[in-house]
């Protein structure tokens, strides 16, 4: 019951499975929350220390019955990666309500419903909540109507987390990912988006997955002690460039 535990959402794959590994490199328990049971259950079978745990984040009965899960298996919670989250991208025109909702549920209200849920067991461990946003949340782009503005919020509820927490010794931050080398990038990106970036972000190249989940375990532990109600976008400095015309470079 000593031994520190996080609970990383969307933790089958991608970013939340390298989060997952390097918490555990640090000595960490880990509850893996995903709701692809299939995948969740085959990666946490190669992993030791860890909980999976299938839930649906955007349903309040399933959040409610998962941290009790981690809490009675763990005895305690020290950190909740709020990372599940959908890409959703399409006009606005072609974004029905159904659309937009469902990609509200998974990524601005799990995010409120899991951090609400442990509220009181951060308060008596004094622990962090990192929630990924997106540099979508930070800039707006074309076919992120409902993606961009669930990012955006959930920007502004790390400010109200750590706002409202603080007290308690409750640090919220917020990482906000520029283009990263996911399995979904590889797929969507075609050659010319991906030029597209590369000549769009000063070091020229997309992210890992372990360089975006370097900065969550930092925020994580007591190195970050002194942060909080911050966002930092993990994005090679693409957020930094603004519009640039390539032209006027030279």
């Amino acid at each position: 019951m000593t031994q520190k535990t996080a609970i990383v959402t969307g933790a089958a794959r991608g970013i939340g499975l390298a989060t997952t590994r390097l918490f555990l490199a640090e000595g960490r328990c880990v509850a893996m929350i995903d709701r692809d049971a299939e995948e969740l259950i085959r990666v946490a079978a190669g992993l030791d220390s860890v909980l999976p745990v299938i839930c649906d984040v955007s349903d309040p009965a399933q959040v409610d019955e998962m941290v009790a899960e981690v809490t009675d298996r763990f005895g305690r919670i020290d950190a909740l990666v709020n990372n599940a989250g959908v890409a959703d991208f399409g006009p606005i025109e072609q974004t029905d309500f159904q659309r937009w909702r469902a990609v509200m549920e998974t990524n601005l209200d799990g995010v409120f419903l899991c951090s609400q849920a442990v509220t009181q067991a951060l308060k008596e461990t004094a622990g962090a909540i990192v929630n990924i946003a997106s540099i979508s949340g930070l800039r707006a782009s074309t076919l992120r109507v409902a993606y961009g503005t669930s990012k955006a919020g959930v920007i502004q509820l790390t400010q109200q987390l750590a706002i409202e927490l603080g007290e308690y010794g409750v640090r919220a931050n917020c990482v906000a990912p520029g283009p990263v080398d996911t399995k979904l990038a590889l797929a969507v990106h075609t050659p010319e988006i991906r030029a597209a970036y590369h000549d769009a972000i000063p070091l020229n190249r997309y992210g890992s997955e372990e360089e975006i989940a370097q900065m969550i375990v930092f925020l994580c532990s007591d190195k970050a002690s002194y942060v909080t109600g911050q966002t930092i976008a993990v994005d090679g400095g693409f957020q930094a460039t603004g519009v640039g015309l390539p032209a006027l470079r030279t």
